[in-house]
């Protein structure tokens, strides 16, 4: 078949069904990415056998539903138990209870769960088995404050932490050292019974003592460092969290237990069993991508920063591949996970997958054949409906018609605003999973986008912004 116009035909060009819809291709690979790490695959392969005496499922994260459901539904014999997950994660159970609770906030609902899951580990012996079902967000669904510490003032550290820029790891240690159930004390509290502590990661490197704030393992931090980390970020803690911690970090008689440490002979009895992670999703994704024709380029499921700039150094490398690349080529998928920080400053909408994208947007500048999506895989990018959004070589330039400012809107930490505005957001409601983010960044090599040069679609996109203003 000949080119038209000087452009290669669908069948002449590799990976042209991409080309002809990169939202499809896009979407089918983040599809991919949760079916391999849902909780109906990964868990029950995994199940121990059944106990001499009572087997009791206990667990919180926004995949603790789908993972109560899964044991129910491949566990031969007695069961009872309580789970905790967010808002509109919950799934239909019979043997064990789920509760639904508020994140990334903690609340009295999470609070009340947390009382009633601590009362079934009471009491119980060497004889019987806990299951415990941990995936992302259960830091903040097991809410128990330590000592003197209210309920309303983790509400407060909670958000501060959470607007300030500090990794999942600086915030979760501030966390476990306000927590009666975290760094390790809800396995404390089921001794002597043996624990099997199932989880679904949600972090970078996938460390089991951040994943959920680490209930169920040995916690290196101390009551120090979670006032150092109070310190670097300029946070005013309420008066009775800055009193437990300077408490716990002075000792003495009186003071607060610190977490279980490594060794702690009350957690030789639980075992920790990974089932799913980042690398797990993005090997699917790779998987899938192959058998359309692309090729994939995995960057890493660690990747942390800030969204903005990691969104920027994306279209960087992007941007290099478009300009080394021989054409024609097969298109290039750059796949990558981790877990991004956003420095709150604005006050506009969105979560860290819409930032990264507009920061990934106004680096690309317009240029032609490169798309992409970024999304959380629990199907919430932060606290909004959407799970991510898309991101498509005309963004800017319907934005520009669309009277849009994308640097200001960045600026105001609004990504939510700018790409609702353009009907670019990526709906997904709860998966159910968590895995944390997911980003795609699709490069063709088609005519049509490697004819397109940056300083070209930036002349289009400022005249298109101009004639919006005039509007």
């Amino acid at each position: 078949m000949a080119a038209r116009n000087g452009i290669m035909s669908r069948a002449q060009t590799p990976g042209g069904d991409i080309v002809d819809d990169p939202r499809a291709f896009l979407r089918s690979l983040f599809d991919s990415a949760i079916a391999a790490v849902s909780p109906a695959v990964v868990l029950p392969p995994r199940l121990p056998a059944a106990a001499v005496g009572r087997t009791i499922v206990v667990g919180a994260g926004k995949a603790a539903a789908a993972m109560a459901r899964a044991v129910e539904d491949n566990w031969r014999g007695p069961l009872s138990g309580l789970v905790v997950t967010r808002y509109g994660h919950a799934v239909p159970c019979e043997r064990i209870e789920v509760v639904e609770a508020g994140h990334p906030v903690p609340d009295a609902a999470g609070h009340d769960a947390t009382v009633r899951i601590l009362g079934q580990l009471g009491g119980l012996s060497a004889d019987d088995l806990v299951l415990c079902l941990i995936s992302g967000g259960g830091s903040s669904l097991l809410a128990l404050p330590a000592g003197n510490v209210r309920l309303d003032d983790k509400q407060a550290i909670n958000r501060a932490l959470l607007c300030c820029g500090a990794t999942i790891a600086e915030i979760n240690c501030v966390r476990k050292h306000l927590s009666a159930v975290k760094g390790g004390r809800l396995a404390v509290s089921a001794y002597p019974a043996r624990m099997m502590s199932f989880l679904i990661s949600d972090v970078p490197r996938d460390d089991l003592s951040i994943i959920a704030s680490g209930p169920t393992v040995a916690d290196p931090t101390t009551y120090a460092d979670a006032l150092a980390v109070l310190e670097k970020y300029g946070i005013e803690p309420p008066s009775g969290v800055l009193e437990h911690l300077c408490a716990g970090a002075a000792g003495g008689a009186g003071a607060p237990d610190e977490t279980p440490k490594p060794g702690d002979p009350r957690l030789e009895r639980c075992e920790t069993v990974v089932l799913a992670t980042a690398a797990d999703a993005l090997a699917a994704a790779a998987v899938a991508a192959r058998e359309r024709g692309a090729r994939p380029d995995v960057l890493g499921g660690d990747i942390e920063g800030e969204a903005r700039d990691v969104g920027r150094d994306q279209a960087d490398l992007a941007l290099r591949r478009a300009r080394e690349e021989q054409k024609p080529a097969a298109p290039v998928v750059l796949l990558s996970g981790g877990e991004t920080t956003v420095t709150v400053r604005g006050g506009g909408r969105g979560g860290r997958n819409a930032e990264y994208l507009l920061g990934l947007a106004l680096a690309l500048g317009g240029r032609g054949g490169i798309s992409a999506l970024a999304a959380d895989t629990d199907g919430i990018d932060g606290s909004e409906d959407n799970a991510g959004a898309f991101v498509m070589p005309d963004t800017l330039q319907r934005a520009a018609a669309a009277g849009l400012d994308p640097r200001g809107l960045l600026d105001d930490n609004d990504a939510y605003s700018f790409f609702q505005r353009l009907g670019d957001l990526y709906v997904t409601g709860p998966t159910r999973t968590n895995v944390n983010d997911f980003r795609a960044v699709l490069i063709t090599f088609d005519d049509k986008g490697a004819g397109e040069q940056p300083g070209q679609t930036a002349t289009i996109v400022k005249a298109a912004r101009q004639e919006g203003a005039d509007r």
